[in-house]
């Protein structure tokens, strides 16, 4: 255990470049994602035929294949197109992609909830169908995402780990460098547990915190009844 804390404590200020990366990696995946999933579950929820089509095609299509699948194809595919693209770029757009598929679900889930007569009231007093949306719906739906969704920030975390495979010097990037200097991967993968331990910890401690302070009292009723 002394020989595993010296260890973690001499390669810490490595670890932590590659948690700032990782972390950094999964804010910008879900932020992309949030506008990706948020266009996708409205136009599932309320485009035409087309749009709906194209929603529909592109959830199916980043939440049916492995993420490491869609980085391989960004980054060693799309040469073959004449795009090439940086590895932090395609880190990124694999994981905004991916993230956005996910996230359109849970979105989409929370504006079902939402009941058919706050629309119809909308409608009653003269709002158009998007401005019901964006001035009632969508308020209300995005608070009562965050249960399901809080569980996004939390696997994309973990998920940011594939991208070392074309290496962006992230924690599992950075861990096996240390290995390869060290000839220790078990130390060198323990610290890396360690962080991803806090991390994932804060992380939930801080979607916790805005689950509660969030929550619409009651509307959770109407949803069910929906």
């Amino acid at each position: 255990m002394t020989d595993f804390f010296e260890f973690f404590v001499r390669f810490l200020p490595d670890l932590l470049k590659g948690a700032g990366m990782t972390l950094l990696l999964t804010f910008e995946g879900l932020a992309a994602g949030f506008v990706l999933g948020l266009a996708s579950a409205l136009a599932r929820s309320y485009g035409n035929k087309f749009w709906r089509g194209l929603a529909v095609g592109y959830i199916e299509l980043f939440r049916g294949t492995p993420l490491l699948m869609q980085l391989f194809l960004l980054y060693y595919g799309l040469p073959g197109l004449g795009i090439t693209l940086s590895r932090e770029w395609a880190a990124f757009l694999a994981l905004g992609l991916n993230s956005g598929a996910y996230q359109a679900e849970y979105l989409r889930g929370s504006i079902l909830a939402i009941g058919d007569g706050q629309m119809m009231a909308g409608r009653a007093i003269g709002l158009s169908k998007w401005s019901a949306v964006f001035n009632i719906i969508l308020p209300q739906s995005l608070r009562l995402a965050i249960p399901a969704w809080a569980n996004e920030p939390v696997s994309l975390l973990k998920s940011t780990s594939v991208v070392f495979l074309i290496a962006v010097p992230e924690l599992m990037a950075r861990a096996k460098t240390i290995a390869a200097k060290t000839y220790d991967p078990i130390g060198s993968y323990m610290a890396v547990a360690v962080i991803y331990l806090i991390l994932v910890f804060v992380v939930d401690f801080i979607m916790k915190w805005l689950e509660q302070h969030a929550r619409i009292p009651g509307l959770e009723l109407e949803g069910k009844k929906a």
